[in-house]
């Protein structure tokens, strides 16, 4: 028993298949079932309108458009000797230049991370002045810097059993500065 007025059948002339669930080409406007949708299984004859792929050079990244009819890797060709953009220094750009100034250290960072007391590049493990023994100016930490002093008292008087007095002498707290 057949549902006649359901479905429609197949375009492709060796096909006909009676399909429930129909595809619609979009370049020709042809119905297909779904072994014959694609532009190459139903040989679209407009297939050029919408099966457009652009090189792109392999140099500078760029597209190349290609007219209808033209050899692409003769236009891509042409692109490179006489349009590139292409250039060899820019090829190789270094992100990571911003090295640790501490002694012994190598790691390099993307950003400068830079001590606000001597004015040093650091990485991010020896950032804060206690890291990189910091021989800067002796004014006066910021909150987070005290309490990072106050910490490394605290575990050096644990340790040792002496109070642990930071270098510049100075336990002064300034808020926000």
């Amino acid at each position: 028993m057949e549902l006649p007025g359901l479905g429609e059948h197949c375009s492709e002339r060796t096909c006909k298949q009676l399909d429930f669930l129909p595809l619609k080409c979009d370049a020709c406007g042809e119905v297909f079932c779904k072994d014959h949708i694609r532009y190459d299984d139903h040989k679209c004859s407009s297939a050029y309108k919408k099966n457009v792929q652009v090189p792109v050079c392999p140099l500078c990244n760029a597209p190349v458009p290609v007219q209808k009819g033209e050899i692409p890797d003769i236009v891509v060709g042409a692109h490179m000797d006489k349009d590139c953009k292409y250039n060899p220094a820019q090829q190789k750009q270094r992100i990571f230049t911003n090295k640790c100034l501490k002694p012994g250290c190598k790691r390099k960072e993307m950003m400068k991370v830079v001590c606000e007391q001597c004015g040093g590049n650091f990485c991010i493990k020896h950032r804060h002045p206690l890291d990189h023994d910091c021989k800067g100016s002796s004014h006066p930490t910021s909150k987070a810097g005290y309490a990072a002093l106050m910490r490394a008292s605290q575990t050096a008087f644990k340790s040792t059993g002496e109070i642990g007095v930071p270098s510049n002498g100075s336990l002064q707290h300034n808020r926000c500065r």
